[in-house]
Order: structure tokens, then C-alpha cells, then sequence
């Protein structure tokens, strides 16, 4: 039988189920879309940029001959999420695992960032994936199986501004869906990551230049242990083994060092003299 290698794994080529990406043009979604049609999953592409989406569905198509289907939402839109949660629905054609990726960050605090980009940011990163794992959980408890799998983050156990609250949204979240579906043979993990080499940080307008080294994660790395740990049935995914013992520490601190630990650092990140 023919196979196909990528980072020196072998998979056979065949259908093995569909999964349903979003945030897929770019970052982590897109980097779980190729490991995904690696693995021989049939595609679901969500992003907002038709462009990209259509270039990446060409370039699976032809390097796995996998089925890819594209979806350009914008899931902050409640209709245009409707439309993907529907789709995820269709037990006519079933999704096997949902990847709830989209999302995006901000160099500002909340007090200083305008109202409407934070509400963007709960409808797409809170209610977003609330409303794609109702429809998820439904159909796939219906079928008895399949997967979810929420992109949350290490700074969901920290004190990180705004971005840490929907981040603990989306842990905490997905560690009570885990258990509730866990009878019905459908598993929910959370992957939490640290800082990872994409479009993330420049997108937000980041300067992460003085971050060490040894808390970079590449992303075929962080999809790879995601989509392993999936497997395995993990509902906390924590990628690295520098992110591991960071995340015991902050599971087992003080919650008042936790945050004057992250005012400090606050104070240090802020402008001087007014400056944006």
C-alpha cells in the first residue's frame, strides 16, 4: 500500500473521518489542517479570508487527494456562525472531530482597548465555541463518538488581562463538557499552549523580541502533541516540557502571588510618558 511521509510519519492514505477546522488560513488551523489531511481526515476549512482558504484547500487536495470544503465566515457574526454550527449538525454528513481554533490577541489592556474589539473577542473565542461544541456534542453523542478539541492556552491558569479570563472560559469549559460526554464515547480536550511561532503575535502588534527562546513552541510541534493527546483521551493538553512544569506551578501557587506576579510585569509592558 502506497504512504505518505511527512516529519518521518507514515500514514496510509483513505478516509478516516472529517474534521471541521476553524481559524484555518493560518497559525495553529492551518497547521492542523495538514496534519489532519496527513492522517487522511476529510476537511472543513472556517476562516474569514476566502483567498487563503481556497489555496490552502488546493494545495491539500493535491499533496493528501483528501475531500476539502471551505467555509469563509466570520464567526463573530451570529448568523454566519449559525451557518457553521448547522454544518457541523448535519448528521447527513458527520464531523468526527471539531478543532475550535480562531482567534486573536491584543498588545493593549482592557481599560485601554475600545469596548468593541473586547466583545469581539468573547463572541469569537467564548460563544463561538460554545455554540460549535453544543452542535458537536449533540450529533456526536447521537453517533456515540468523536472529538473536540478548543484551542485555549497556558495563559488560561495565569493572570494575563482579559485574554486569561476567556482562556479559563475555554479550559474550564472543556474539562466539564469532557466529562459529561465522556459516557457517551465522545472526548473534549483542551489544548493549552505557551507562545508559538505564527502570525499571532505580529497580528496584534506584539514586540515578543525579548522573549527567551526556550518559550517558543513551533507549531507543527503543538499540533502534533494536540492531536496525540486527543487520541489518548487527554482533556488537558499541555504541549512542552517547559509549559508542563509552568503550569504545575501555577496550579499550586498562591493566587495573590499569581497576580502580583502579572501586575509587575503589567507595569513593566506599559508605555512611558503616554506613549502608544
Amino acid at each position: 500500500m502506497r504512504t505518505r511521509r511527512r516529519g518521518g510519519a507514515a500514514t496510509a492514505p483513505g478516509h478516516t473521518g472529517t474534521a471541521l477546522v476553524t481559524g484555518a488560513s493560518s497559525g495553529l488551523g492551518r497547521e492542523f489542517a495538514e496534519q489532519l489531511a496527513a492522517r487522511g481526515h476529510a476537511l472543513v476549512l472556517v476562516a474569514r479570508d476566502q483567498t487563503r482558504l481556497e489555496v490552502a484547500a488546493d494545495e491539500l487536495r493535491d499533496r493528501y487527494a483528501v475531500s476539502v470544503e471551505v467555509l469563509a465566515l466570520d464567526l463573530v457574526d451570529r448568523s454566519a456562525l449559525q451557518r457553521v454550527a448547522d454544518r457541523i449538525a448535519d448528521l447527513d454528513r458527520p464531523v468526527d472531530l471539531l478543532v475550535n481554533n480562531a482567534g486573536f490577541g491584543s498588545r493593549r489592556g482592557f481599560v485601554e482597548n475600545d469596548l468593541c474589539d473586547e466583545e469581539a473577542a468573547v463572541d469569537l473565542m467564548v460563544r463561538a465555541v460554545m455554540v460549535l461544541s453544543h452542535a458537536a456534542a449533540q450529533a456526536m453523542r447521537t453517533r456515540g463518538h468523536g472529538g473536540i478539541l478548543n484551542v485555549s492556552s497556558v495563559a488560561s491558569f495565569a493572570v494575563m488581562g482579559h485574554y486569561s479570563a476567556i482562556k479559563s472560559y475555554v479550559t474550564v469549559f472543556s474539562e466539564a463538557l469532557a466529562n459529561e460526554l465522556a459516557p457517551a464515547g465522545v472526548r473534549v480536550t483542551a489544548l493549552c499552549p505557551g507562545f508559538v511561532h505564527t502570525e499571532f503575535h505580529e497580528r496584534a502588534e506584539m514586540n515578543m523580541s525579548k522573549l527567551p527562546e526556550v518559550f517558543w513552541l513551533n507549531a507543527p510541534d503543538v499540533v502534533r502533541a494536540a492531536l496525540d493527546d486527543v487520541g489518548a483521551g487527554r482533556v488537558v493538553s499541555v504541549p512542552s516540557a517547559t509549559y508542563k512544569v509552568l503550569v504545575g506551578i501555577l496550579r499550586v501557587v498562591p493566587r495573590a502571588l499569581t497576580r502580583r506576579i502579572a501586575g509587575s510585569l503589567a507595569i513593566r509592558r506599559r508605555p512611558r510618558g503616554g506613549e502608544r
